[in-house]
C-alpha cells in the first residue's frame, strides 16, 4: 500500500505530497502519524531549506477521513488521539525555519485548510475551492483551522467561513488573503516550485529565520518578539553567508 504523504529531496527542496487521491487526501491515524514523521524529519534535516507542499489527485485535502472513523466506531477518545498526533506535526512545521510554499489544485475542506495554512506561500488553480464543512458534519474546527484561518482573514470573515456553508472561489480566496496568488491549473506545480527553489538557492538561513519569527509573533508579547529579533540578528550576522552578501552589497566583495 502507499504511504499516504510522501517525501523527496532534492536540490535542498523537501517535496512532500498528500498521496490518497482515492479518498480526497483525507488523513486516518495513519496519514496523521506519517505527517508527523514527516514535519520531524523535513523541519530537523540540515539538507532542507525549503519545502513544496503538493496533493496527488483532484483534491488538495479533505481533512480527516470521515469514512474510517465511521468504519472503525471513532469515539471521542479515538478521535482526539487523530488530531493530537496531525496538531503536533502543525506544531513541528510552524515552530521550524523552513519555509513552505503550498501548490493547491483543487478542491480544500475541513481539516485540509489548516494543513494548507501551514504554508507561508499558497500558490492555488483558478479552479481551486475553499470549503469548512465542519458545521455540515457536526463537529467542530480542527488542524489549526481557527488559529490559521482568523491569521489569514481575521475574525469576522473567520465567523463568516466557518458559521455557515459558505465556499470560496479562488478569487475570492485571494482577495481574502487565504491564498497568495492564483495560476493556470498546469501551472500551479510550477509556479509553487519556483518558489521554493527561490528559496533554496537564496539566503536560505535569513529566510528561514525571517519564517519563524513571523510565524511565532501572534503567540508571544511584544517584548519578546523584540528579544528573539535581536538574538537572531545578531547571530545572522556571523554566519558567512551574512558576511559575503554585506561585503556584495557594500561593493567590498
Amino acid at each position: 500500500m502507499a504511504e499516504a504523504i510522501t517525501l523527496s529531496i532534492a536540490d535542498r527542496i523537501a517535496t512532500v505530497t498528500l498521496n490518497r487521491p482515492e479518498a480526497m487526501n483525507t488523513l486516518d491515524q495513519a496519514g496523521a502519524n506519517r505527517w508527523l514523521e514527516v514535519a520531524t524529519e523535513v523541519t530537523g534535516s540540515e539538507q532542507v531549506s525549503a519545502v513544496l507542499l503538493r496533493a496527488e489527485g483532484r483534491a488538495f485535502c479533505a481533512g480527516g477521513d470521515l469514512g474510517a472513523m465511521a468504519d472503525l466506531g471513532y469515539d471521542g477518545a479515538a478521535l482526539t488521539t487523530l488530531a493530537d498526533t496531525i496538531h503536533e506535526g502543525m506544531r513541528v512545521f510552524r515552530d521550524g525555519s523552513v519555509p513552505i510554499v503550498a501548490a493547491v489544485q483543487g478542491a480544500v475542506a475541513g481539516g485540509g485548510l489548516g494543513l494548507m495554512l501551514a504554508a507561508d506561500l499558497i500558490v492555488a488553480s483558478d479552479r481551486a475551492k475553499f470549503f469548512s464543512r465542519y458545521a455540515n458534519v457536526g463537529l467542530t474546527p480542527d488542524c489549526g483551522t481557527s488559529t490559521f484561518l482568523t491569521e489569514s482573514i481575521g475574525v469576522r470573515r473567520t465567523l463568516a467561513f466557518t458559521l455557515s456553508d459558505l465556499g470560496l472561489d479562488a478569487a475570492t480566496a485571494l482577495d481574502w488573503g487565504l491564498i497568495t496568488e492564483i495560476a493556470a491549473p498546469e501551472a500551479v506545480e510550477a509556479r509553487a516550485r519556483e518558489i521554493a527553489a527561490g528559496w533554496a538557492s537564496g539566503p536560505a538561513h535569513a529566510y528561514g529565520q525571517a519564517r519563524r519569527l513571523v510565524r511565532a509573533a501572534p503567540t508571544r508579547s511584544f517584548t519578546e518578539n523584540l528579544a528573539d529579533e535581536a538574538r537572531t540578528i545578531g547571530a545572522a550576522i556571523e554566519t558567512d553567508d551574512a558576511r559575503a552578501r554585506i561585503a556584495a552589497f557594500l561593493g567590498r566583495a
